[in-house]
């Protein structure tokens, strides 16, 4: 309950009726769009893998995935996925996709070890995307290039939105601001990484903080990546490392930034290799899907996730996630979003 924000004076403006109706718009628009921006195909995934071949998403490191015995496989253990950042990768192999073209899914997770607030829930859903690429598009340019397509298709979505509902007023600016997350330390210094978050988005309204993973001149890292999908350590062209990040927008809702989606170029074989060392990992390189990326068995790639519950919950002005989506919260938590006008599900 300590992380729960209450904006002051806050009014639902879509009743639940209208609310379920905008969210299927926004899910099949956006996904249509998204998909003919980035040359995507729709691909069916898995809600769970089997544990030990390294295809689940580890996220930061810390997080416990939900798991169970299958009895009919001599009760070996399956995970829930977390994201399906890795399994996507094998899916172009897979399926053979050449460069300029690639796949999305409709990911479903369960993330057990989520802190409940307005915006994480235990259940996570998001359209997991990924595109094979060239050796010439692993660059800051090629990154920023798909951004702005990304950022084009949720600003068509916004405005096809406000012209079905008109008391949905559009926020999000015309243009997407670059920063990387030195750029970022180094013009806030004193403040955290969330806050320096904050501060950049109420200044620009949408940014892309590029570079989460390594660690920066304060000998801290932004925030924490996972070594073997996102590239968070090779130089870019323009002087920093990194060559993934993170779509957050200023959400004047909640008074916040809030991010959208995580995305970057993934490792390729050195890079891989460098933050298996980097973080003590070098493990996994023993695991089945590390086999096969050392062994080039799978393509070069740019991807990431695009949550849907937090798109829609931005689009229809919402001030929990748990007025778009069905999910647990704590009875405390729940009793006082119903007291203040924002139920959940």
């Amino acid at each position: 309950m300590s992380k729960l924000i209450i904006p002051e004076g806050y009014q639902q403006l879509l009743d639940p009726i209208q609310t379920e109706q905008g969210i299927k718009q926004i899910k099949d628009f956006f996904q249509a769009n998204l998909s003919t921006a980035l040359r995507l195909r729709r691909v069916t995934a898995p809600l769970f893998v089997m544990r030990g071949l390294g295809i689940n998403d580890d996220l930061n490191g810390i997080e416990r995935p939900v798991s169970f015995p299958i009895k009919d496989m001599n009760d070996k253990v399956a995970e829930v996925v977390h994201s399906l950042a890795k399994w996507k990768r094998m899916m172009l192999a897979e399926y053979n996709i050449q460069p300029g073209y690639g796949l999305y899914t409709d990911m479903n997770a369960i993330r057990g070890d989520e802190e409940l607030d307005n915006l994480h829930s235990l259940y996570v859903d998001q359209w997991d995307w990924e595109k094979t690429i060239v050796r010439e598009n692993r660059n800051v340019t090629f990154l920023k290039k798909t951004v702005r397509s990304i950022y084009a298709a949720i600003r068509r979505t916004e405005y096809l939105v406000c012209e079905t509902y008109p008391q949905i007023k559009p926020f999000l600016p015309e243009e997407i601001h670059f920063i990387h997350s030195e750029e970022l330390l180094q013009r806030y210094p004193t403040l955290t990484p969330k806050q320096r978050e904050d501060a950049i988005c109420k200044e620009y309204g949408a940014v892309f903080i590029i570079g989460i993973g390594g660690k920066l001149s304060n000998g801290k890292a932004h925030d924490l990546r996972a070594p073997d999908y996102d590239d968070w350590t090779t130089d870019n062209e323009e002087g920093y490392k990194g060559l993934n990040g993170d779509i957050m927008i200023w959400y004047p809702v909640l008074e916040r930034g809030f991010e959208l989606s995580s995305m970057g170029i993934r490792v390729d074989k050195e890079a891989l290799l460098h933050q298996l060392e980097l973080t003590g990992k070098e493990d996994r390189k023993e695991l089945y899907f590390h086999k096969r990326l050392l062994a080039d068995d799978m393509p070069l790639s740019i991807g990431g996730g695009i949550g849907q519950s937090r798109l829609c919950m931005v689009l229809l002005h919402k001030a929990h996630i748990g007025e778009i989506q069905a999910s647990i919260w704590p009875d405390d938590m729940r009793k006082e979003c119903a007291k203040r006008g924002m139920p959940l599900i």
